[in-house]
């Protein structure tokens, strides 16, 4: 689901700032973006993430800033830097060019520098806290968001009860209307038919149209549901694997369709599961 969440401090040592960015997602996929000196803690950084969310796209971003006077003194290895430009000439030399290295150059080469060691102990434990603050603000933002799938889902779920009681009531018109139609095409063409034999198609014919067996599933899972959305876990796996159902009976209602209104009532159900469907594959 979609949310953002920013936390930042400030303290002796510098200062810190979170941004979680979540958009929707089948699955948990996170990209932790961290500062060279912090990033020895992306794999707690990842666990705390696991133990609270189980799916969307989450980006995570750290920038940390040190203060400049708490910033050491930069040392050069004044012997190191002799070796690297004793290099330099020599492989000019086999070249047969002149060599290009300047000042940056030399300052880029990897242990010209001499970096003391920074005590980011605060700085790492600072992180953390500020992390599972920022993790909270993101997950209530979630919860805000899922309260709102939650309506959505629940007024989805009414309109396709209305269907549903609907066509329950239509059962007994639609058996009529077949009846009435085969006997006006017998009686059209002046055709002579026993009556009992008759009665044997369409009792073979409201077999074929029964659509009970659907509509009652179709109940059974608007009651899941109910259930589901009260439970305290994560239930977006559980709601997906409803809809599919759901659309399963939905196709099996239009297959058995002998009559347009029917087959209206199997569209318009479908409709409103992909409509709830798009939503919940999101849903955590």
């Amino acid at each position: 689901m979609t949310a953002f969440s920013r936390s930042s401090e400030e303290a002796s040592w510098g200062s810190l700032v979170w941004e979680l960015r979540s958009v929707n997602h089948r699955y948990l996929d996170a990209i932790i973006k961290l500062p060279e000196e912090l990033r020895n803690i992306e794999n707690e950084v990842r666990l705390r993430l696991n133990k609270q969310l189980k799916r969307g796209k989450i980006e995570c971003n750290l920038r940390y800033k040190a203060r400049l006077d708490q910033l050491a003194e930069l040392k050069v290895n004044e012997a190191y830097v002799d070796e690297v430009l004793k290099a330099s000439q020599i492989i000019s030399k086999k070249l047969h060019q002149p060599s290009e290295m300047n000042v940056l150059d030399v300052l880029k080469w990897p242990g010209v520098l001499e970096l003391p060691e920074e005590n980011l102990k605060p700085v790492v434990e600072a992180a953390l806290v500020l992390f599972d603050g920022a993790l909270a603000n993101l997950s209530e933002s979630r919860k805000s968001e899922g309260q709102r799938l939650r309506l959505m889902l629940e007024e989805r779920c009414g309109t396709m009860k209305i269907i549903v009681s609907c066509e329950r009531k239509r059962r007994p018109q639609i058996l009529e209307q077949v009846r009435h139609k085969i006997q006006s095409k017998l009686i059209e063409l002046n055709a002579d038919y026993d009556n009992d034999r008759l009665e044997q198609e369409l009792v073979y014919l409201a077999q074929k149209m029964d659509i009970d067996e659907e509509l009652d599933r179709i109940d059974s899972h608007f009651i899941e549901i109910e259930k589901i959305l009260e439970r305290d876990e994560p239930v977006g796996r559980k709601l997906d694997f409803i809809m599919q159902e759901f659309n399963r009976e939905a196709n099996t209602l239009g297959s058995k369709s002998t009559d347009i209104e029917t087959t209206k009532a199997a569209v318009e159900l479908k409709v409103l599961i992909e409509q709830m469907r798009e939503q919940v594959q999101n849903i955590e």
